[in-house]
């Protein structure tokens, strides 16, 4: 039986693991591939935010401090509007598949809801944005 998620370690194995398969997808892929030239700094990035969501009330010696939605926009207008509910939904549908090989617990039960609801507002913010500009 898996363990649950409950330190920085578990946390880079779930994010590395997972950007492992969205590299190798044949729609996400372009994307992230495209877009991150440096995928140590960028891994270290994503585990931080990881980090950070999932575990609000421990003492972390790292903090995320950013604005995802800000960045994923300009992949948006990079890609001339291209993403859709299609990308979030594979997104997810990995993310899921990656917790569930991993781990097991409330934690990774959490950060499959974290998941869920980042990736709807990602995506109705980004839908947002594109109206802005009209």
């Amino acid at each position: 039986m898996n363990q649950d998620i409950s330190n920085r370690e578990d946390v880079f194995l779930l994010v590395d693991t997972f950007y492992k398969k969205v590299r190798k997808d044949n729609i996400l892929g372009p994307f992230f591939n495209e877009m991150i030239k440096d995928w140590d700094a960028h891994l270290e990035h994503l585990t931080t935010f990881w980090e950070t969501s999932l575990f609000i009330a421990k003492k972390l010696d790292k903090k995320y401090y950013g604005n995802p939605l800000e960045a994923h926009v300009k992949v948006d207008k990079y890609f001339d509007h291209s993403i859709s509910e299609l990308h979030f939904g594979i997104w997810l549908n990995l993310w899921y598949e990656t917790l569930e090989e991993l781990f097991k617990g409330d934690v990774t039960e959490t950060a499959k809801r974290r998941a869920r609801k980042m990736g709807t507002f990602m995506y109705l913010k980004i839908f947002e944005a594109r109206q802005a500009k009209l």
